[in-house]
């Protein structure tokens, strides 16, 4: 299977670390012109960061029948689909390409249209990659709950109940995930946890979603 894998690089250094070293696959940073690019050439397309930037979609549309999978956590397909008038003639399936939620065994995908399940499920069959498919939907599942906790972390903190490495530790020790929720936020980093949880509240507007000011003001630090 030949793919292409277009990202941020630290998405695609984790992307690579997840499918190994197989041949006919390439890698892009948006090194690349899309006029003068044969995308027909791929059996598939990968889309690591489409959610930053929905309106180059339009790149891949027109794809007829070819399986395309972009990042859809800040911004559902529903809402991309939109922006091209609907006018989607390829397999288009969102992916939670956040880092650290990449190189999982499980791919957390959702569907613009189910009819394009079968044609997904074989990409990821091929990369010896278990697919399972979440509702088209802002946040996804995963990043909506480790999110959540994170946000409430901050607020705690805020409140002066614990520290940052008491909190972690609690984390770890009474709910057993691999990481506290500010080690996860470094990791993922503030800027993906900042802009998931603005576009969940803005699309539920959900007070479980509205961002602590503690952790807005570290998302302003960073740039």
């Amino acid at each position: 299977m030949k793919l292409f894998v277009n990202g941020s690089e630290n998405r695609l250094k984790e992307f690579r670390e997840k499918i190994g070293d197989i041949k006919g696959v390439d890698y892009y940073m948006y090194d690349f012109n899309p006029d003068a690019f044969d995308f027909n050439g791929y059996d598939a397309i990968f889309d690591l960061n489409l959610d930053e930037a929905p309106e180059n979609l339009e790149w891949y549309a027109r794809l007829e029948n070819k399986p395309v999978i972009v990042s859809a956590v800040k911004m559902q397909l529903a809402q991309m689909a939109y922006f091209q008038g609907n006018d989607i003639a390829c397999h288009l399936a969102g992916f939670n390409a956040l880092p650290t939620f990449i190189n999982r065994s499980k791919a957390e995908l959702s569907l613009y249209n189910p009819s394009a399940k079968e044609a997904i499920t074989g990409v990821f069959n091929t990369l010896n990659w278990d697919a399972r498919f979440v509702a088209d939907r802002v946040g996804m599942v995963t990043p909506r709950l480790v999110f959540m906790i994170i946000n409430e972390a901050f607020y705690t903190l805020q409140e002066g109940t614990a520290s940052m490495g008491d909190i972690d530790e609690s984390m770890k020790l009474g709910v057993n995930y691999p990481h506290g929720p500010f080690e996860w936020c470094d990791k993922t980093g503030i800027i993906d946890v900042y802009e998931t949880l603005a576009a969940l509240y803005d699309d539920t507007h959900d007070e479980r979603y509205k961002i602590c000011p503690l952790l807005k003001t570290a998302y302003l630090k960073a740039g």
